[in-house]
């Protein structure tokens, strides 16, 4: 079964429009990206065991079906649909609606997608049509509740491969560690360390499944990722071969992960955050034993309702104190987690925005900027003070990743974003004491080549901006990426076709990420599962192809994280 990146789906157009747009797109297959993530279809049941679902009104399925669309909407839909499927960054697909719309309708919807940031799943191969029919069906079906994941379950998932005594002291392999890449490979589970300097395979390990994020340590020995499933690896960069020294599952489903970074606690602590249970937990840092479980369910910060499913989306580390930032999607709260005395914690909540999502930190590491997708908004958090600095109005479903920053030449230091659905890349103002007009403003806009991105990327070395946009359905568009010259803003982008480059024609291109030094550029052809991948390595001066890596071993990879970059924040 094909795998995809969390289905990223979005807000909506009324029904009517949605519908005569998603017709259109049937017929020619193009369009901009999408919105709300939906489904729909009608099959025989035959003598086959059909699943007995709650809801006499719901669609026939056998329960084969029944549970293929269950792992289905797990892999590619509930990132932003939410697994109870109450709606986030995606549109909520509760049984009522989805069962007026009907199965015709949501096939369409799912086969092509909408416009505003949902892609079209069948038009880019990542579901066959039995999926797409499976799809169209499920959710027209109450959403089953998965089961909870206390500390009894995470001890007994917990394991210690190499205890710290059995580690290295120092050292063990001649690499330059500051110039290796985290790369996901996303639906073989995998983690591929690569080599910066030689563009060689150093190893490739099993993680849990679509690894989210690679965060380093703040000694810069350890490697944490967390897996969409809840898997955690802690993988040791000091071994002759870099390798897991420890694993724990801390939940079914999660995204974020970050270690200690204030001054004398450094590498002590771990924080993974999942999306359910929604929760997150605080580990020792070197062998990932759980410490303390705190569930994140409660009340939205502005119409105090309560919700069964506040999700844990982003967290980093302050540099300012012994504090996590942790980002509540549902609420709209931003969590100060001061882990200075875990058994006594103490938790300062900021009411921001709702459906908190990704962010970074601006130049200074002070504010950590925080897009609330649904709300069109970037919430900045002042860390040394405590408090929620602004809200900011951006374009239609910001999707930053770790944001980027510059120095823009009228405005000082900015932070950007590229938006799910519009086609605009926002630059924030972000020093109010020396650019105080300027700050918490956009300032200034960028055209990117097409709507549906999800990463951009510049380097304090660099003097280029480049932005994906792999949610795009036009082929040509999702497997390009822009080329901005900051010294030169009003100057229209160059756009480069990443993919015809690698030369693999099936594929989105997304995650530029620079080397150490910032005179390269990594970006993924990420390619269907049992087709041909690759990483493109661009020169970042001349915009010229310096390597193109190839290889069996490299299945759908998507996010790359550069172990100095990632260790010092730099983008």
């Amino acid at each position: 079964m094909k795998k995809v990146m969390h289905g990223l789906a979005l807000a909506v157009l009324p029904l009517a429009v949605s519908l005569a747009w998603a017709a259109d797109a049937a017929k020619d297959h193009k369009g901009t990206p999408g919105d709300q993530y939906l489904a729909g279809a009608g099959s025989g049941a035959g003598k086959l065991e059909m699943y007995q679902s709650t809801d006499p009104n719901a669609p026939a399925m056998t329960k084969a079906e029944f549970d293929a669309g269950r792992q289905i909407y797990f892999d590619r839909c509930a990132g932003c649909h939410g697994v109870l499927r109450k709606g986030a960054t995606g549109k909520a697909l509760l049984p009522d609606a989805m069962q007026k719309l009907g199965t015709e309708s949501l096939k369409i919807f799912v086969g092509y997608g909408t416009p505003g940031g949902m892609p079209g799943f069948g038009t880019s191969n990542e579901m066959s049509d039995k999926d797409i029919d499976i799809m169209a069906r499920y959710i027209q079906h109450p959403a089953p509740t998965p089961p909870e994941w206390g500390m009894k379950e995470m001890k007994a998932s917990w394991k210690v491969l190499i205890p710290e005594s059995q580690r290295p002291k120092k050292q063990m392999n001649k690499l330059n560690l500051n110039n290796v890449f985290s790369v996901t490979l996303r639906d073989s589970g995998e983690l591929a360390l690569i080599d910066g300097d030689s563009k060689k395979i150093i190893t490739i390990l099993k993680t849990g499944f679509a690894v989210h994020i690679s965060r380093i340590s703040k000694s810069g020995r350890y490697l944490y990722t967390t897996g969409r499933d809840g898997l955690i690896n802690l993988i040791d960069l000091w071994m002759e071969t870099p390798q897991t020294v420890a694993t724990i599952r801390t939940g079914s489903d999660a995204r974020s992960i970050d270690t200690s970074k204030y001054k004398g606690y450094e590498d002590k602590i771990a924080i993974a955050g999942s999306y359910w249970p929604p929760a997150y937990v605080l580990m020792d840092g070197f062998t990932l034993e759980p410490k303390k479980i705190v569930s994140t369910r409660g009340y939205t910060y502005d119409e105090q309702e309560y919700h069964p499913e506040p999700r844990v989306a982003s967290i980093v580390a302050s540099h300012y104190k012994p504090e996590f930032v942790v980002n509540v999607k549902e609420t709209g709260k931003i969590l100060l987690v001061d882990y200075s005395d875990i058994k006594n914690l103490k938790t300062t909540e900021i009411e921001a925005e709702r459906f908190l999502h990704d962010g970074g930190w601006d130049s200074s590491k002070r504010y950590f900027l925080v897009a609330a997708n649904m709300r069109d908004t970037v919430s900045v958090v002042d860390t040394k003070d405590g408090k929620l600095a602004a809200n900011v109005k951006v374009g239609t479903k910001p999707h930053p990743g770790r944001g980027t920053n510059w120095v823009d030449g009228k405005n000082g230091p900015v932070w950007a974003t590229g938006h799910l659905g519009d086609e605009r890349i926002a630059l924030i103002g972000t020093d109010p004491k020396k650019h105080p007009k300027q700050a918490w403003k956009v300032v200034r806009w960028l055209k990117n080549h097409g709507s549906g991105s999800l990463f951009l990327k510049t380097h304090p070395k660099s003097s280029h901006l480049w932005s994906d946009a792999p949610l795009n359905p036009d082929l040509e568009t999702r497997q390009s990426v822009s080329v901005f010259d900051l010294k030169n803003p009003d100057k229209p982008a160059k756009v480069i076709n990443i993919a015809k480059i690698a030369g693999i024609s099936e594929a989105r291109v997304t995650h530029p990420e620079y080397n150490a030094r910032g005179d390269e550029v990594w970006l993924s052809v990420w390619g269907p599962k049992d087709k041909e991948s690759a990483i493109v390595v661009m020169d970042d001066k001349t915009m010229k192809v310096k390597t193109v890596i190839k290889d069996p071993r490299l299945v759908t990879p998507t996010g790359k994280f550069n172990v100095h970059n990632t260790q010092y924040d730099v983008y």
